[in-house]
């Protein structure tokens, strides 16, 4: 059993965990009450820096204010820290009006510590202004500060002073520029993965229509060709009946067949939906070409005479191409069916070629019985069958061509390209 991972020292320290503890809820609460955090800040600035100035005196680089009275003093205090309260909604307007009460405290050579708000003033437009208007406040920040440097030259050398101020402003910059890429970083990884989300969710619904248009494909195959069959068969089998009451017993028993075999198709179906999550469920194989000659024997059953042949070795064909070549025949003889009638003929061709495969029906149509002609169906016309036949085809990059014969009747030709071929398109 593997070892748990050792704790971090560092992050694990009980003071660290509360430091971070204290970021969160400060994070938390800057979210729901921004102003407040910004008046915090003011008055931290107002307290910490600038209390000691009015105590203490800074004054001009050697004494005191400069001759400035007190009230002026704090006027420049709070021309520096009051407009931070504004540092989010306009950070280039504050900025702007800091660094001009700061050049001005120092055109009179005045030092107070509430200086710094300069620097909290260029972190607000590094974080939160358009980065156009960044290097505007660096220069403008760079003009103030030699400014100081000058100022301060009597007393302190000026390489130290600029080291030391230029290394403030590049902080408070980089601080800002770091907290604005974080948190771009981490609104685009939310956009992101709302959008996996939206696109996950329209994948799901893509796949649940597309099953949902199998599944009903499927059902009409089954359904609409075995129903044909018994009409077929309950049809022929009513006049059979009178004349030949054995043939309309063995009419009554190929629809009990086949009304069970269509119920045992739906079961199958019904069962693969609701086993398709068990990893070997016992179900039937689909149908395939070999059972071609029991579909084409329940359609003669029904009364059209149908013939059946195949060219090529049908045998190498996988299964998924099987059952399309299966239903591909079931819908076109069941159309025959339907709409030539039980005394037409009909033949069904599957070719094996090195293009693909090829399954052709044609019929002879509904015979003149002298009063009422033969029955045609629109050139146009296009039901759910073709329809079906025409989706099985296309997930075998095939192509369905239906529509009367020169000497009468219907044809219904499909082809579906090779595994080779689909190999190659991909």
């Amino acid at each position: 059993m593997a070892e748990p991972a050792e704790r971090d020292p560092v992050w694990g320290h009980p003071s660290v965990a509360r430091l971070l503890r204290v970021c969160r809820r400060l994070r938390q609460g800057d979210r729901k009450r921004p102003w407040l955090l910004d008046a915090l800040l003011v008055a931290t600035v107002l307290a910490l820096f600038g209390l000691p100035d009015l105590l203490h005196g800074m004054g001009p680089v050697r004494h005191g204010h400069g001759g400035l009275s007190p009230a002026a003093v704090v006027a420049a205090q709070l021309g520096l820290a009051v407009p931070l309260l504004w540092r989010r909604r306009c950070p280039t307007a504050v900025f702007a009006v800091v660094a001009a009460v700061f050049v001005a405290q120092w055109s009179w050579n005045v030092w107070l510590h509430a200086d710094i708000a300069l620097f909290l003033a260029l972190y607000s437009v590094a974080r939160l202004a358009p980065l156009r208007r960044l290097p505007w406040a660096g220069a403008a920040t760079v003009a103030a500060l030699l400014l100081v440097v000058f100022r301060v030259s009597v007393v302190i050398s000026p390489l130290i002073a600029l080291f030391f101020l230029s290394s403030a402003a590049t902080a408070a910059t980089a601080l800002g520029l770091a907290i604005r890429i974080g948190t771009a970083y981490l609104a685009a990884l939310r956009e992101r993965a709302a959008r996996l989300e939206v696109e996950r969710d329209q994948r799901s619904r893509l796949a649940a229509a597309a099953e949902r248009t199998r599944v009903a494909r499927e059902m009409h195959d089954i359904i609409g060709h075995h129903l044909a069959v018994i009409i077929g068969l309950a049809d022929g089998g009513r006049y059979a009946a009178e004349t030949r009451p054995q043939r309309g017993r063995e009419a009554l028993q190929l629809i009990g067949g086949t009304g069970r075999q269509a119920l045992d198709e739906l079961r199958r179906m019904l069962g693969v939906l609701r086993e398709e999550q068990e990893q070997d469920p016992q179900l039937m194989p689909q149908p395939g070409v070999a059972d071609l000659n029991a579909l084409c024997a329940r359609v003669r059953a029904a009364g059209p005479q149908v013939s059946y042949r195949t060219v090529g070795d049908w045998e190498s064909l996988d299964r998924g191409r099987q059952l399309a070549v299966y239903r591909i025949a079931q819908e076109a003889l069941t159309n025959t069916l339907k709409h030539a009638g039980a005394d037409t003929r009909a033949q069904l061709t599957v070719a094996v070629e090195e293009a693909g495969v090829r399954v052709r029906v044609e019929d002879s149509g509904r015979p003149y019985d002298g009063d009422h002609p033969a029955e045609e169906r629109p050139h146009n016309a296009e039901g759910q069958g073709i329809a079906g036949i025409r989706e099985r085809a296309a997930l075998y990059d095939g192509q369905v061509s239906a529509g009367r014969r020169p000497g009468g009747g219907w044809v219904v030709e499909a082809t579906l390209a090779g595994p080779s071929l689909t190999g190659a398109a991909s």
